[in-house]
């Protein structure tokens, strides 16, 4: 099977050029009490597994210390709204998250075991854009640790910063003046000089959990079109066969 029309649709969206830049979506998670939260966030990317393209995952990323790492794991099911004003489409994707924290993290033995159709067939075969032998964990399996590095580092400097506030996200402090004495950029790990450098870099690394979406219904609103156009497309299937069901309906 080949990757599904609406990650098409996506990438399409992306390459307009005034959608330049779009590369954020609102997240609606439920706490443990029925509370709904929103919070934005960045895609930072889609994993393609080589055997199963028409199963793509979307990256982001968070604070391992965030409330919405606790919401997602209590409940995994979320929503996420990207409205790209250019082209004007939006896209709600229901979607099941997984998080992948860092190996020393006190949750890395509940998120031990990753599950979706897409993990699977990242076990099975790897990510698109790998060579077989550079997927493999220590366990046999797809190397999450080497991809949240890698999304990490592909950050930047000033970006990379942001994990490494000495308090978790949302946490009370003095004054508005209290981050302006954390660190402000955080190198690549090819251009840390000084000791400062590498603990603001490992400690950062040690704060950073990599979020995996991995959708089961989309809902595509084309409102650059006239009429405008809605489409919906459903996963349907087991974990054998998947495919995905399109339908066109009102806008």
């Amino acid at each position: 099977m080949s990757v599904p029309r609406w990650l098409k649709a996506i990438k399409d969206a992306l390459a307009v050029p005034d959608n330049k830049g779009k590369v954020v979506y609102q997240v609606a998670t439920v706490d443990s009490q029925n509370v709904p939260h929103a919070r934005t966030q960045v895609n930072r990317g889609f994993i393609i597994p080589k055997s199963s393209p028409h199963l793509p995952l979307l990256v982001s990323s968070s604070d391992v210390r965030a409330p919405k790492v606790v919401q997602m794991l209590s409940n995994s099911a979320v929503e996420l709204c990207w409205w790209m004003e250019g082209s004007q489409d939006q896209f709600r994707l229901l979607a099941k998250a997984n998080i992948i924290p860092p190996p020393d993290s006190r949750l890395k033995t509940i998120t031990s075991s990753l599950q979706g159709f897409s993990i699977t067939a990242l076990d099975e075969a790897g990510e698109e854009s790998e060579d077989e032998g550079d997927r493999l964990g220590t366990d046999g399996k797809y190397d999450w640790e080497k991809k949240r590095r890698e999304v990490f580092e592909g950050m930047k400097p000033a970006m990379r910063a942001s994990w490494c506030a000495p308090v978790a996200p949302g946490s009370p402090i003095s004054s508005y003046d209290e981050p302006s004495k954390w660190p402000r950029e955080v190198p690549n790990l090819e251009d840390l000089k000084t000791d400062e450098d590498r603990k603001n870099y490992e400690t950062a690394l040690s704060n950073f959990a990599m979020v995996v979406f991995e959708p089961f219904k989309i809902d595509w609103v084309q409102l650059g079109e006239q009429p405008n156009r809605r489409t919906e497309f459903i996963r349907k299937g087991s974990a054998d066969v998947v495919h995905w069901e399109e339908q066109i309906v009102a806008p």
